[in-house]
């Protein structure tokens, strides 16, 4: 079964101390940090972050998945890199929230939207 759980605009930031920041319909927004000897997670974060760089903007698509074949049973997460174009990400325990304020996010080459 795949359920949509939410959706709507991203965009991705760089800023000036050179970290990576996602923000989710401009409400909700994660540092985005690669922890060493664990891979990269997302960060909770209240603070208002100043651009250096704009990396990416577009839509965003989360889906809660269980057992459909060739995908894995998590949630994924989708940001759109282009006309047509997505690019996958496994969040192994969710977003962040405030009570857990981290997350793994693994990209994947498992793509839900279908573009065609």
């Amino acid at each position: 079964m795949i359920k949509l759980i939410q959706q709507g605009s991203y965009k991705l930031i760089e800023t000036r101390k050179q970290t990576k920041v996602l923000m989710l319909d401009s409400r909700k927004t994660f540092a985005w940090i690669n922890a060493k000897g664990i891979g990269e997670i997302l960060v909770t974060s209240h603070k208002r972050h100043q651009t250096d760089a704009l990396l990416a903007t577009g839509s965003y698509r989360i889906y809660e998945v269980t057992d459909e074949p060739y995908l894995t049973d998590l949630i994924h997460m989708e940001l759109m890199v282009g006309v047509g174009r997505w690019q996958g990400y496994l969040l192994t325990s969710g977003l962040p929230t405030d009570a857990k304020k981290r997350g793994r996010v693994i990209p994947t080459e498992e793509i839900i939207t279908n573009t065609n």
